[in-house]
Formats: structure tokens, sequence, C-alpha cells
């Protein structure tokens, strides 16, 4: 099982970034998956999920800016970050935490 990440990065205040999850040794279709976050000497936090039927949720501190996606036919799940904020620094993980199924993370920092 294998769940990678990319697309992080160094972003001023008010920008984008689109993080992608490449999924590999699991069906992936059908399963729900979430992004996760961990700043530096925080707790992890849940960011969002999508299930298996689509249904999307995010965390109170993310929604109207974040937009989580996946395209089955890729295996990927996706984040589209927008009005990043120097608070949205952190290194962010896809999983599946009820199977234990985590990447390696990405790091996003936003800075000016």
């Amino acid at each position: 099982v294998q769940l990678v990440e990319s697309g992080g990065g160094l972003v001023q205040p008010g920008g984008s970034l689109r993080l992608s999850c490449a999924a590999s040794g699991f069906t992936f279709r059908g399963l729900g998956m979430s992004w996760y976050r961990q700043a530096p000497d925080k707790e992890r936090e849940w960011v969002a999920s999508v299930d298996k039927i689509g249904f999307i949720n995010y965390a109170d501190s993310v929604r109207g800016r974040f937009t989580i996606s996946r395209d089955d036919a890729k295996n990927t799940m996706y984040l589209h970050m927008n009005n990043l904020q120097p608070k949205d620094t952190a290194m962010y993980y896809c999983a599946r935490p009820d199977d234990n199924y985590w990447g390696q993370g990405t790091q996003v920092t936003v800075s000016s």
C-alpha cells in the first residue's frame, strides 16, 4: 500500500496550491479518503474527507477555501487550497485512517 503526496511548497498569503495523493496497492475506488495536516508543535488535525459515495466534509478552519476531490480512474485524490494563510502552514497527509493507510506528507509553507 502506498499513498504519495505531492504539490506542496512555499506560497505567499492569499496564494493557492493543489496537493495530489496518488494511491496504489489497494482498491482506491469506493473507499473514503481524507486529508490531515500537522503543524510544528501541534497535534495532527483533520482537514477534509470524501467518502465512498462522494459525500464531502471540511474542517471549519478550511471550509470555503479548500476543495477536496478524487479521480478514481487515476487512483488520485486532490486538495485545492485557495486564499492560503500562515495558519495553514503544516505537513499535509493523505490517509485512509480506517485501514491505517498514511502517506509520507508534503510540506506547505505560507509566508511572505
